[in-house]
């Protein structure tokens, strides 16, 4: 990204917090939603529905809201490592809540935060790349420090990340709202880390790739 894309630290904490609850609205009114059910429906069945509703929208808005938590948040004080068991049920809760899959192939561990923020952001942006839904394997190669993070998209119609093609290039939006931060935010963090975001297609697959720059 070029330095004219670079947004305040005000401005980013705003455009975070709008798509977090951008992501968990939807689940939350669902539940909602399923209360009012219970509240005004003696139908057995209509109670048994809504019930179901709000235990899978509230698995959901969990599984969201975890991911969100280190994908965006401290997680942890500064410079604390993150053990990629517990990043990778946070991972799996999060993509396999709708029509995708995950493989995670990467040996257990521990990483800097900011390099586990990197490889959820690009998770995250993997969903994105398959909107028809599909399988998402994530690998990690580790060379003395210097980690490379391999994320590949497999299923129909597979296509770049919105709009981290045109982030990595350094092409920015007219204007930064909810639905475009993410792709931004991996880019700052892939540039806090050290590394540098590539997207590849293969065959039909798309790959985004994370390697340490220079």
């Amino acid at each position: 990204m070029t330095a004219a894309a670079q947004l305040s630290d005000l401005e980013l904490a705003a455009l975070i917090s709008s798509k977090i609850c951008h992501d968990v609205i939807g689940p939350v009114g669902a539940i909602y939603n399923g209360l009012e059910v219970l509240d005004e429906d003696d139908d057995d069945d209509s109670r048994a529905y809504a019930l179901e509703q709000i235990r899978n929208f509230t698995e959901q808005a969990s599984a969201k809201l975890q991911f969100a938590r280190f994908a965006f948040g401290a997680a942890g004080s500064a410079g604390t490592l993150i053990d990629l068991r517990e990043a990778a049920n946070i991972s799996r809760g999060f993509v396999e809540s709708g029509k995708h899959k995950l493989a995670w192939a990467v040996a257990p561990g521990q990483m800097p935060k900011d390099q586990v923020k990197l490889l959820l952001n690009m998770l995250a942006g993997a969903m994105t790349a398959l909107p028809r839904g599909g399988q998402i394997t994530v690998e990690v190669a580790a060379d003395v420090g210097h980690p490379t993070f391999v994320v590949r998209c497999a299923g129909p119609r597979a296509r770049p990340p919105q709009h981290l093609a045109e982030f990595i290039a350094g092409v920015q939006p007219e204007e930064l709202g909810p639905l475009t931060i993410q792709p931004y935010y991996t880019c700052r963090l892939a540039e806090a880390a050290g590394m540098r975001l590539r997207l590849i297609q293969e065959g039909e697959d798309i790959i985004i790739v994370a390697s340490a720059s220079g």
